[in-house]
């Protein structure tokens, strides 16, 4: 599958592989976040673009565009990649992502903020592009949570884009059945709540191997919870690969073409 990115300017796009850290992770006790590995997956699922140069946004909590102010530590062009701007009103905040995408047919781009990453006084709001066919280009905006001012560095991240099938969500039939039907989940199950209160009884009373241990990690090792084997495919880290720049191919009468 290809996922081609187009640039609109001369400037090189700011867009990388998701970042697997978080400070906030890092921060926590023995960076315990990191142990749960639905969260570490999830901050590496597609591609980030960040912000070129630092930013100070600022809102009075008005609904005019003038009501947001944007100062930007170095001076950008409307069009560049990553810029910064006060667009529709209603305190909201626009990245200029400067670039067109486009999948194959029946695939969309998802657009949210960095995943599992928070930010005080700003909230990002997400969005999904037809990229299989539109022309046009899209942003990434943000909407202040209440009046006030709000800092972005170079280099941080101001978007997150994955894409997602347009058609997913007629494919999928919702339906809930009792556990007891699958008799092999429901066994899991019960051994998985027999060790769970096991190990936690264990860390109560500080029995020595249960807090060398510190966490279980079946879930984190592929393992089913009697300790077979699950899947081959079980992820514990994403490899995704960077845009990398295609060069232009020479056509007929001397031109060059992408």
């Amino acid at each position: 599958m290809k996922l081609t990115l187009y640039p609109l300017s001369d400037q090189p796009p700011p867009i990388r592989p998701a970042d697997s850290r978080r400070q906030w992770m890092d921060d926590t006790p023995e960076s315990f976040a990191y142990r749960c590995l639905p969260l570490a997956v999830a901050n590496q699922h597609g591609w980030e673009v960040f912000a070129p140069t630092g930013l100070t946004a600022r809102w009075n909590g008005g609904e005019q565009v003038d009501d947001v102010e944007v100062e930007l530590d170095e001076p950008l062009s409307m069009n560049r990649p990553g810029s910064a701007l006060a667009n529709f009103g209603s305190g909201i905040l626009t990245f200029e992502m400067g670039f067109l995408m486009r999948t194959p047919p029946g695939w969309n781009i998802w657009v949210c903020g960095p995943v599992n990453q928070p930010k005080d006084g700003i909230a990002p709001l997400s969005g999904v592009i037809e990229t299989d066919w539109s022309p046009y280009s899209f942003t990434m905006n943000w909407r202040f949570t209440r009046p006030g001012e709000v800092r972005f560095e170079a280099g941080e991240a101001v978007a997150h884009v994955f894409p997602v099938r347009r058609d997913l969500f007629e494919r999928i039939t919702p339906e809930i059945k009792s556990l007891h039907t699958d008799p092999k989940a429901l066994h899991q199950m019960d051994v998985w709540r027999k060790s769970r209160s096991e190990f936690t009884g264990k860390l109560k009373t500080n029995d020595p191997e249960a807090v060398e241990e510190k966490w279980q990690k079946g879930y984190y090792r592929g393992l089913m919870p009697d300790g077979s084997n699950g899947p081959k495919d079980h992820k514990t880290k994403l490899r995704v690969k960077p845009f990398e720049d295609v060069p232009a191919k020479p056509v007929k009468g001397g031109k060059r073409r992408r």
